[in-house]
């Protein structure tokens, strides 16, 4: 697909768009059973560590493969052929944990779901970048995060209307969503295609970015300062299925934690496309910055809350973090690196993160299992203050006048 710039006009491109379709039926279709997954798991036994070990397993062995996909996709110089296979291998895998007995197949069923993801997370990255002037590159990643955050909000609404409406059983809705997987891999066969080249606009940033590359032959020294700091940060924020398991102990039943789930991605989907626009006019590295000191708020509220009234009220605000953060790491990446290494890059951040999310979700619930909950939230409290000061010791590229 062609990509049209439009001088002196701030407009996203139309594969864009579509991608940020893509998203919404994709995420439509995961987060049909992602606030349930706890509720499930718990029914066939498995305990907060178990939960750790299921999701920190499924993310961390499949991170290898998004700096795989993000380096072959550099390699060969394609990014659809990765996100089809990507999405085909998830929308696969996700309905058949409906049909799980035990929670070790759940393991299985979501290793091989996130290592769907994995594929596809990397090379989607580049292919927005691609059609993108690095001008509108906030703009262009809040647009595509709040469509996958609306799919957010219409998988659990849909999925409470299947439980309540229909008296489907969580296995059936698993099964169900098979559904709009498949709405998303059709538009992405039908109504994606790569265009030739890159056409990309350099900005000041990118322009020292390149230079950087020439001279060091590789990845920025800051940009390789930047995975360790997400790393650390991320060491103390595993899934957000803790914190569903945190609003379950309160008294939130399936159905409720589905709505829940719901107004959260709405807040979400609000907020990153906000942040998006925000992130091209102002550092991003300060908005990373105040969205990782807010998850530290977050936690510590967490920790301390009993009421469900004020449980509530945090979760959502939570919403908020993403909008400061999500966008703006896309932004700073981009800022340290070109064309060439664009795959690479994404793949290497999306891949430090996933291999930190293990260790980081053992550590969580072995602290809430052994000791309480309040001690797994403050470990995370720690680990995040320890990024951002680590982010605040790294040099953004300088702009140029």
């Amino acid at each position: 697909m062609k990509h049209v710039k439009y001088p002196g006009r701030r407009k996203i491109s139309l594969t864009v768009i579509i991608l940020g379709i893509v998203s919404f039926f994709a995420t439509f279709s995961s987060d049909m059973i992602y606030p349930l997954l706890p509720i499930f798991l718990s029914l066939l036994g498995a305990g907060a560590i178990d939960l750790g070990l299921v999701e920190g397993i499924a993310e961390a062995t499949a991170s290898s493969l998004k700096i795989l996909s993000g380096y072959l996709t550099d390699r060969v110089k394609k990014r659809k052929p990765f996100v089809l296979a990507g999405l085909s291998l998830s929308s696969t895998m996700r309905p058949l944990i409906g049909l799980a007995t035990a929670w070790p197949s759940v393991l299985g069923l979501r290793f091989m779901d996130r290592t769907g993801n994995a594929i596809a997370t990397s090379p989607q990255d580049a292919l927005i970048v691609d059609v993108t002037d690095y001008e509108l590159t906030g703009k262009a990643f809040g647009f595509q995060r709040a469509m996958e955050h609306g799919g957010s909000v219409a998988g659990p609404l849909t999925a409470v209307l299947l439980i309540r409406v229909f008296r489907f059983s969580l296995r059936k809705v698993f099964i169900f969503s098979i559904v709009p997987a498949s709405l998303a891999i059709s538009l992405l066969i039908f109504l994606i295609k790569e265009q030739g080249g890159s056409s990309e606009r350099f900005s000041p940033e990118a322009t020292l970015a390149r230079q950087g590359h020439k001279r060091n032959g590789g990845l920025e020294r800051e940009f390789k300062l930047f995975i360790l700091t997400a790393i650390t940060f991320t060491l103390g924020h595993p899934t957000d299925t803790f914190l569903l398991l945190r609003l379950h102990m309160a008294g939130f039943e399936a159905a409720s934690s589905a709505i829940l789930w719901s107004l959260f991605n709405i807040i979400k989907g609000v907020s990153t496309y906000i942040g998006g626009g925000t992130a091209d006019r102002i550092a991003p590295k300060s908005m990373i910055i105040a969205g990782w000191l807010s998850s530290a708020l977050i936690y510590l509220l967490f920790a301390m809350l009993e009421s469900r009234g004020a449980l509530i009220g945090v979760f959502l605000f939570y919403g908020v973090y993403f909008g400061f953060t999500e966008p703006a790491i896309r932004v700073f990446i981009r800022s340290f690196v070109n064309h060439e290494l664009r795959g690479r890059a994404f793949g290497y951040y999306s891949g430090a993160i996933g291999f930190a999310s293990l260790p980081a979700s053992l550590l969580f619930g072995f602290l809430w299992q052994r000791l309480g909950y309040r001690y797994a939230f403050a470990a995370g409290i720690v680990f995040t203050l320890l990024g951002c000061a680590g982010l605040g010791m790294i040099k953004e590229p300088k702009k140029k006048s």
